[in-house]
């Protein structure tokens, strides 16, 4: 039986639990509205009084929480992160063979990277215009990533399905490339698209001397 002194902390530990998701709740709902509004108008163009009208919340609840625009749209920023780093992560917990998880990894990597992009805008949306910030968020990712790709590479090598020299360089020039895509990816049609991701497939399971014939100078399928 519950005495009274552990009875008043089970209560206690329940009542600040609740705060702490009402809190986390009314944080994350402004945080999207000023993504929404940031997407539509611009950064430059919303004010922290558009955010609260917005929000339906007030001034008071907005400062409570963020001191300044600058400091919301870091939030916003991060959260983006987060969604693409969770997506990511996912791919890493299925049980599923090295080259079939990697190709998935590719995959979900390009499409939610549009994702993220279409979410926002496009990518001349104003959203995107303080490259310093979001380079400077999306390099922790970077990292993340390349973890995740020596650990796929790894996997691999152990299997005996791939054979690698140096996996940690190996996952860095990976990273680095499918990032370089990222932009011609989201500009292509469906199609073209899917033809991008099986040329990567194709140069990174075949190499440059395994390559087969019928591939232009940008990596698509020419017509027979």
């Amino acid at each position: 039986m519950l005495s009274g002194r552990n009875f008043s902390y089970i209560c206690t530990f329940y009542i600040l639990l609740c705060k702490n998701m009402a809190v986390s709740k009314t944080r994350t709902m402004l945080v999207e509205v000023a993504r929404q509004l940031f997407a539509k108008n611009g950064v430059s163009e919303t004010t922290m009084n558009d955010i609260a009208e917005a929000s339906g919340k007030g001034r008071r609840t907005l400062y409570t929480y963020f001191r300044s625009k600058e400091e919301i749209y870091l939030a916003c920023i991060e959260d983006e992160i987060q969604i693409i780093t969770t997506s990511l992560q996912a791919v890493m917990k299925m049980t599923i063979d090295p080259e079939e998880k990697i190709k998935t990894f590719i995959r979900v990597h390009f499409d939610v990277y549009k994702d993220t992009v279409m979410r926002n805008g496009n990518l001349h949306a104003q959203f995107f215009r303080n490259i310093t910030e979001v380079e400077k968020s999306r390099r922790k990712l970077d990292q993340k990533e390349t973890v995740m790709l020596v650990q796929m590479l790894s996997e691999g090598q152990e299997r005996g399905l791939f054979t690698i020299k140096d996996i940690k360089r190996t996952a860095q020039v990976l990273q680095l490339s499918l990032k370089g895509l990222e932009v011609p990816y989201i500009r292509e049609t469906v199609v073209n698209r899917k033809r991008r991701i099986e040329h990567v497939y194709e140069f990174l399971f075949y190499g440059l001397k395994g390559m087969g014939k019928g591939y232009d100078s940008i990596g698509l399928e020419t017509e027979k």
